[in-house]
């Protein structure tokens, strides 16, 4: 048992140490001007880019922060012109909300600088290697989904 607890330790350090270095980069791109937004901002595009049209409530929650962070969020993507709101057909006080053609442009921009470090980060990967990374840590994600889901922070 000791040895498993090890190597989960050291695999959720790992993972931290990865989250770190995507962050210094995400960061240092912010720094250097490459957009004015905050890049909490570009990752609400990037969520709208692949989950499409939403409302703010749903934002929150797969962001898992408070609605109030989102509105902030929305207010400012909305006043840059990178996203537009529409009223909720089921419920006009509600709003949903989608990329924009110019928030789809500054996405992509956006994605293809990440793509260059990704690329260079994995230079020497195979296909398969990244593959199989991705899909273990895919299986690890839900299972830790499942987890916090069920409490298991005991």
């Amino acid at each position: 048992m000791e040895g498993s607890a090890d190597r989960a330790v050291a695999l959720m350090r790992e993972l931290r140490t990865a989250g770190q270095l995507q962050h210094a980069w995400t960061m240092q791109s912010w720094q250097q001007g490459t957009t004015a937004l905050h890049p909490a901002a570009i990752l609400l595009l990037s969520d709208l880019r692949q989950h499409g049209e939403s409302r703010p409530s749903e934002l929150a929650k797969r962001k898992m922060v408070d609605i109030s962070v989102i509105s902030r969020q929305v207010t400012q993507l909305a006043a840059a012109g990178l996203i537009e709101r529409r009223p909720a057909p089921e419920d006009g006080r509600a709003s949903l909300i989608r990329l924009s053609e110019a928030g789809e442009a500054l996405l992509g921009q956006w994605r293809e600088r990440h793509l260059g470090f990704v690329e260079r980060a994995l230079e020497g990967w195979t296909d398969e290697e990244i593959e199989r990374l991705t899909a273990r840590l895919n299986l690890m994600n839900e299972g830790m989904r499942g987890a916090l889901a069920a409490g298991a922070t005991r």
